[in-house]
């Protein structure tokens, strides 16, 4: 992706709800995108596939050398699914509620092969046993509302995979779920992707989730990204005060007592988004120049695969009472491996 922007009209203005953000995923890797609710995280992946009508987009989305915005409608139908899948946060409004789960499955099949019904429906029972689903040859006929949550979203990802897409986007699967399902549905997403060899976006504003599954760290805020980096840097030298932030504003469960930090103040209007870093109302660490010049993405130290969207030097940021770094550590080397609800245990994501 390549200066995407995408902007809404409305009734008060335009809304740029993504304002020229840039990333690539390699082949078999998981990139997580963290962000607040409206920091253009799902848009951004939505727009590539052509599921915002009537935004304005410009900009570049090349999937395997193809430029995805400048596909036609039925290019990109013929693409999803197939090369591209979704996983979507609320499976209950994903399912249609009057069709069987097996008749779903096996429609997003057909929609792409030329097979009969009934191989259709031998895939679909193969791919709910597939994601764990018990006695799929008998679940094959029940319809959403029989499965539970955490069922539900195996189902998705059991369509998901349907034809072994080289890209999976999940769109925060784990929210509406309990702490041990949403560990599953993550353990099960990566043991797929071993399997099938998958790229995967990962959306959330889970930090657990994304300590413990992605490889890649991309951090948004008002629609641009603020930081990007391979996951230990992320967590280990957190460079933009906003990631410290969301690591330092995370509840503790063990060995603190002390007061939460939370990040002052709102997220900006994107009809009205503040001039120089979006970020600057918000910042302890503000300067003159934040008010006024836009950060670009630069890169931290010697890191290559490390860029963060401001202008404080590195260093800086990340140490002293602002950021527990040694707790952040520990954290993170007692979760890693260990699913997402590693995390919580040690206290550091909540």
């Amino acid at each position: 992706m390549n200066d995407l922007r995408v902007s809404f009209s409305t009734p008060d203005g335009i809304v740029q709800a993504v304002r020229g953000v840039s990333f690539a995923v390699d082949r078999g890797r998981t990139l997580g995108i963290v962000g607040e609710s409206g920091s253009g995280k799902s848009v951004a992946t939505q727009t590539v596939v052509g599921l915002t009508v009537g935004a304005r987009v410009s900009g570049q989305a090349r999937f395997e050398g193809k430029d995805l915005l400048h596909m036609s409608d039925e290019e990109l139908r013929a693409l999803r699914g197939s090369k591209i899948a979704m996983i979507f946060q609320d499976p209950m409004s994903s399912l249609h509620p009057y069709y069987r789960i097996g008749w779903q499955i096996a429609e997003a099949i057909r929609a792409h092969e030329d097979i009969d019904k009934h191989t259709a429906r031998r895939r679909a029972i193969e791919l709910l046993a597939s994601v764990g689903i018990p006695r799929p040859e008998e679940r094959v006929d029940d319809f959403p509302h029989q499965f539970s949550g955490g069922m539900r979203q195996r189902a998705m990802i059991a369509m998901a995979l349907a034809l072994d897409p080289a890209l999976i986007v999940a769109d925060e699967p784990t929210t509406a779920l309990d702490v041990t399902v949403q560990a599953q549905i993550i353990e099960l997403i990566q043991q797929l992707q071993r399997e099938h060899g998958s790229s995967v976006i990962l959306i959330t504003h889970d930090l657990g989730v994304v300590a413990d599954a992605a490889h890649d760290v991309l951090i948004m805020y008002a629609g641009q990204v603020m930081e990007q980096a391979s996951r230990r840097p992320a967590y280990y030298q957190p460079h933009h005060p906003y990631t410290v932030g969301l690591l330092g504003s995370l509840p503790q469960q063990a060995g603190d007592t002390r007061r939460l930090k939370s990040i002052p103040g709102q997220p900006p209007s994107l009809i009205n988004p503040p001039s120089g870093c979006p970020f600057h109302p918000r910042c302890p660490f503000v300067m003159p120049r934040c008010r006024t010049e836009a950060p670009p993405l630069r890169q931290v130290g010697d890191d290559t695969t490390h860029h963060s969207a401001c202008w404080l030097p590195v260093g800086l940021v990340g140490t002293g009472d602002d950021v527990d770094a040694a707790r952040t550590r520990a954290a993170l080397d007692a979760g890693a491996g260990q699913g997402a609800d590693a995390g919580r245990q040690v206290g550091v994501w909540g």
